[in-house]
């Protein structure tokens, strides 16, 4: 059963930027009462995680950050983490078979084995899945094609929110699609870290973000602790422009990457990147 309706997440998103900081301010102390101060920031170096672990050392200044140096970030983003103090950095690792070994790997091992991230997760799993059921007519993968197809029914039997029909073309893509390469690069060794340390991470995400990010909020609210692997996103109800207007605000540092903050036609916006991510990834290529 959901947690939340989607009004409340509507009448969240348009408070004023400073109440929001107070909830969200809440929201990580409880999650660091919870777990008794073994939590840690999930720091990527980007606008919105360098806000999070701003108002989580306000209140907790020994709280430690964790960056995942996928090979991918953008070079101004590295050099930004290494500004910051208190900095985990993690590197990804796969079982190699024929040494019995986690090795280092990396996004060219990562695309050859499993293929290529393209459009966002919910596509390429569904892309992966359709060729599955296309291939050995594996029945466990028809909601995929029937998705693709634009045929997946809700319950009352009205088309599905999630079919996807303009992207069917490309199960006929000459090159392997998968959502494999975030969870290899990028979670498997947040994963490995909270095995190894007990930590539950603290995360910048947003539900504004994607669908599958409201999906979470609506599910499980901001501090998910009954999950099997728990975590905190306390500024899910926060949208961009609050990132952006906190950032101004409070004149707090950030990765050059982004450009100056500027206002044009009311809305804040960066004179670079909008969003920065792994620079070879085709999400959001569109």
């Amino acid at each position: 059963m959901a947690k939340h309706q989607t009004w409340e997440l509507t009448q969240k998103q348009a408070l004023p930027l400073d109440i929001k900081i107070r909830m969200t301010e809440q929201r990580i102390r409880d999650c660091y009462n919870h777990f008794g101060g073994d939590v840690y920031v999930s720091f990527s170096g980007g606008k919105d995680s360098t806000v999070l672990l701003d108002i989580c050392r306000n209140l907790f200044p020994d709280i430690l950050a964790v960056f995942v140096d996928t090979g991918l970030e953008y070079p101004e983003i590295r050099e930004f983490v290494k500004t910051k103090e208190n900095v985990t950095w993690l590197h990804p690792v796969s079982w190699n078979k024929h040494t019995r070994k986690y090795e280092r790997t990396n996004f060219r091992n990562v695309i050859k084995e499993y293929g290529y991230p393209v459009i966002s997760k919910e596509v390429s799993e569904c892309i992966e899945g359709a060729r599955k059921f296309i291939a050995n007519n594996n029945g466990n993968y028809i909601y995929r094609m029937q998705q693709l197809d634009g045929t997946a029914k809700q319950k009352d039997g009205s088309p599905s929110a999630f079919n996807i029909p303009k992207w069917r073309f490309l199960i006929d893509a000459p090159f392997k699609i998968s959502k494999n390469c975030c969870k290899l690069l990028k979670k498997s060794p947040f994963h490995s870290f909270e095995k190894e340390t007990g930590k539950k991470p603290i995360v910048a995400t947003m539900a504004s973000e994607s669908r599958l990010r409201k999906t979470s909020w609506l599910r499980n609210g901001c501090n998910a602790f009954e999950k099997k692997s728990p975590s905190s996103q306390p500024m899910s109800f926060w949208t961009d422009q609050d990132v952006l207007r906190y950032l101004l605000t409070y004149n707090i540092p950030y990765s050059s990457v982004y450009g100056e903050i500027v206002e044009q036609n009311g809305k804040l916006k960066t004179t670079k990147c909008d969003r920065t991510g792994c620079m070879f990834c085709m999400f959001g290529c569109h």
